[in-house]
């Protein structure tokens, strides 16, 4: 562990002291949220990148020792393992480099090596590696009962021997894998056979690129191609290269009968071996290096979508928009409780769908009407803004409701509703908290990702359960209203002791105190140490249940408050008792300034959203893809960013692509540090593909 500790703080640039902390409250059970925000005088203040990256680092470095204790054992069992040997695989520092360095010693199938020693030419091969320059009796090893039948079969044999003993060599791999690396040309070309079939992929039929340059989308593509069959993919350098490199190692003579051996057995050592080998290798991190890129977009526009601006506490009629089936209605109460559903018809039946309208709003008054963004939206939003009923129209993404309103939580949740009316329920329950409704549906299904289907699903499942669980402990979660699903998000609970809290819950009643969380069975005072701070209690006897202060420091409050003589309802209250904290009087063994400054803070704004304030978005009067026209510039929302660029509703139903060269007047390279998801933008039509409903878009000069 000390030499992992000491490897993972020079890669991350912090203190060893910093990552053995972290590592320790990670082994004992805390969680990056509560490590995060309650111990940063433990960890130097490292935040929720820097603690997650430590925490996967070391679990490869894990791996890695995992892997390196099978390789000794197998060694050390085979009486394989010498001190020098020993040495160089306790120093690998990566999976690659200490399979490289247990290549040669690894039990083999029956190769053609394999087969030439046993036939004895073993001694013909080293021979002819050296390249003396002196007579090499080839004859000698001619031997038909050993299957040695002729001079040929004998020279074939040796170069067999010495093209696996060069394939083996750590040095040569990790020469070539550095080639690799830095030359490789990513190419496709189509499966001729099946050109017809593979009509989505025509732009990469004929493609080359060089691999280090080529974005992850299209590296995510290519592979895409070429497992479902369409495409033949290679990242490769120039042959030439790789073989003047082999040469230079192994080729000793000037040209004499055994220099020539030697460089048809580097060849065939490269082509046969080597190639294939490294190529799978190269592809192997390409993908996974374009999967990192991936999975970090998915996870950034996840973050901004949970986090957009909430409408709490509100009262809102929600629309599921529709022509055929008409629209589903339902009116949803501040705590986003359904009163009432039906169904209308605006472009069938205008005026009664008006009528039930106006009747629904006058018998359930509303703060807002959400609408979905699905078919038939820009016509619904229409309608409702030309009724008047004095409450805004907002526009609402519906992306994953269908999923939820065919799930087992829907079910739950409203038990003696059909799926249309739980679609619409959860357009309204969006607008009022889109982090609470959004966390009842797999985030892979909210559709902010790139090539989500194509990255590594454990690593993406990973990801983003990380930055769902950040952003419902940044927010805080009430546990008086809160879902089993929200719950569980919360640090330290998880899936049973949620359900276990919204048991107690419905069973006593209302929590009056975080401290009645103890009284949940199966919660214990550990999981109470991680969850504590990120609950609500609102309303309660400790007026600090309301805050991000944990219970564990509630005494140094009350200890502020009395030395400035009031109560701590009070030091709540009033900024100038607050403004009399001299915090250096605090500070001790286990309280430092950091958690100070975080508890003053809190105590200005206890319970604060970290969620910006919600505003009213409108789109142009544009509906349709024919209403756009070139030049047009629109007002829209960024529904998805990707490393090309930022997909954006202008209100036709169609997302615009605004490629990354039209982000900004000057060079952009990361598409994240313009735009992100939700964000308000204003773009200019540029080309309208009507055949293939595209629209292009651009934010330069705009």
């Amino acid at each position: 562990m000390t030499d992992n500790v000491s490897l993972v703080a020079r890669e991350l640039g912090i203190r060893a002291e910093q990552v053995r902390a972290t590592a320790d409250l990670l082994a004992g059970g805390a969680t990056v949220p509560f490590i995060a925000r309650y111990r940063k005088e433990a960890t130097g203040s490292l935040d929720e990148v820097a603690i997650p990256a430590i925490r996967d680092r070391l679990s490869q470095l894990a791996e890695l020792d995992k892997r390196r204790a099978t390789i000794l054992a197998s060694l050390r069992e085979r009486e394989l393992l010498t001190d020098e040997l020993a040495g160089r695989v306790a120093r690998a520092t990566t999976l690659a480099e200490l399979e490289d360095i247990y290549l040669p010693f690894r039990p083999k199938r029956q190769t053609r090596a394999l087969v030439a020693r046993e036939r004895g030419l073993e001694p013909l091969a080293q021979a002819l590696l050296e390249q003396t320059g002196a007579r090499i009796d080839v004859a000698a090893y001619i031997d038909p009962e050993r299957g040695v039948g002729d001079r040929e079969q004998a020279l074939a044999g040796a170069r067999d021997i010495l093209a696996e003993q060069v394939s083996e060599d750590g040095d040569v791999r990790a020469e070539l894998r550095r080639l690799f690396a830095r030359e490789a040309k990513l190419t496709s070309a189509v499966v001729k056979k099946k050109r017809d079939e593979a009509a989505k992929f025509r732009d990469y039929f004929d493609w080359s690129e060089p691999l280090r340059r080529a974005p992850s989308h299209r590296i995510l593509a290519l592979l895409r191609g070429g497992n479902e069959g369409f495409l033949k993919v290679h990242a490769r350098p120039e042959e030439s290269a790789a073989l003047a490199r082999l040469e230079r190692r192994f080729v000793r003579g000037r040209g004499g009968f055994a220099t020539a051996q030697v460089r048809l057995a580097l060849d065939d050592a490269y082509k046969r071996l080597l190639l294939p080998a490294l190529e799978r290798e190269t592809l192997k991190a390409a993908k996974q290096h374009a999967d990192e890129e991936a999975i970090t977009i998915f996870a950034t526009n996840l973050r901004e979508l949970l986090m957009a601006a909430p409408f709490p506490d509100k009262r809102v009629l929600a629309i599921d928009p529709g022509f055929r089936t008409g629209c589903k209605v339902v009116a949803l109460d501040a705590t986003g409780a359904l009163l009432k559903s039906t169904t209308i018809f605006p472009t069938q039946r205008a005026d009664e769908a008006a009528r039930a309208l106006r009747g629904l709003v006058e018998r359930f008054p509303v703060d807002a009407i959400a609408i979905g963004n699905g078919t038939a939206s820009r016509e619904t939003e229409t309608f409702a803004k030309e009724l008047g009923l004095a409450a805004p129209v907002v526009m609402v993404d519906e992306s994953g409701a269908s999923i939820y309103s065919a799930s087992e939580v829907a079910r739950d949740e409203l038990p003696d509703q059909d799926v249309t009316v739980r679609g619409a329920v959860s357009i309204g329950r969006r607008l009022q908290d889109p982090l609470a409704e959004l966390v009842k549906i797999d985030a892979k299904s909210i559709g902010v990702g790139q090539y989500q289907h194509d990255v590594d699903q454990a690593a993406l499942k990973a990801a983003l359960n990380d930055t769902v669980t950040s952003c419902v402990n940044a927010v805080g979660v009430d546990v008086n209203t809160a879902s089993a699903q929200l719950l569980a998000y919360v640090a330290g609970l998880g899936p049973q002791l949620a359900r276990n809290v919204i048991r107690w819950r419905d069973a006593n009643g209302a929590f009056e105190s975080r401290r009645d969380l103890l009284k949940v069975a199966r919660l214990g005072a550990r999981a109470f140490e991680q969850a504590a701070g990120f609950l609500r209690v609102r309303g309660g006897r400790q007026p600090l249940d309301a805050s991000a202060v944990h219970p564990e420091r509630y005494d140094l409050v009350k200890r502020m408050a009395r030395d400035q003589g009031c109560a701590v309802e009070e030091l709540l209250a009033d900024a100038g008792k607050r403004e009399g904290i001299d915090l250096d009087r605090y500070v001790d063994a286990e309280v430092g300034r950091p958690t100070l400054q975080d508890i003053l803070e809190e105590l200005a704004r206890p319970g604060r959203d970290p969620r910006p304030a919600f505003e009213v978005f409108s789109f142009a009067d544009v509906h349709r893809l024919e209403d756009l026209g070139v030049g047009m510039t629109l007002p829209g929302l960024v529904t998805n960013v990707t490393a090309f660029g930022a997909f954006v509703d202008i209100g036709v139903h169609e997302d615009g692509l605004v490629h990354v060269s039209e982000l900004a007047d000057r060079f952009v390279k990361d598409p994240n540090e313009f735009v992100r998801v939700r964000q308000r933008v204003r773009v200019k039509v540029l080309e309208i593909d009507h055949e293939r409903k595209r629209i292009r878009l651009s934010m330069r000069g705009v």
